[in-house]
């Protein structure tokens, strides 16, 4: 039997990296921009939860951060697909059934 995650336990990426890395840095969203080597708008973007957080990005948070890039981009998945599950019903797909 698989575990079902309730959808309000999955957090968007950005908004856990925002309130748990980021604002205890210290550091504004400008300054990490500039260090990352990426726009300000493209990491605000991300850390107010308007994009997903591509692999690129999570690798700047692990040399950045320490904080694993897999790590984040399961976290990234797991609110994906929470999101989709939320709404699952609404797939219309029939299960095959192949010939043996």
């Amino acid at each position: 039997m698989a575990l079902k995650m309730h959808t309000s336990l999955a957090v968007h990426v950005g908004d856990w990296l925002k309130t748990e890395i980021v604002e205890p840095s210290g550091l504004s969203v400008k300054a990490l921009a500039q260090h990352f080597g990426v726009s300000r708008q493209a990491l605000s973007t991300l850390l107010n939860g308007h994009a997903n957080l591509s692999p690129d990005m999570a690798i700047r948070f692990e040399k950045g951060f320490g904080v694993k890039a897999d790590t984040l981009l399961r976290m990234q998945a797991a609110y994906e697909l929470a999101q989709v599950r939320a709404h699952e019903d609404e797939i219309q797909v029939e299960r095959l059934v192949l010939a043996a």
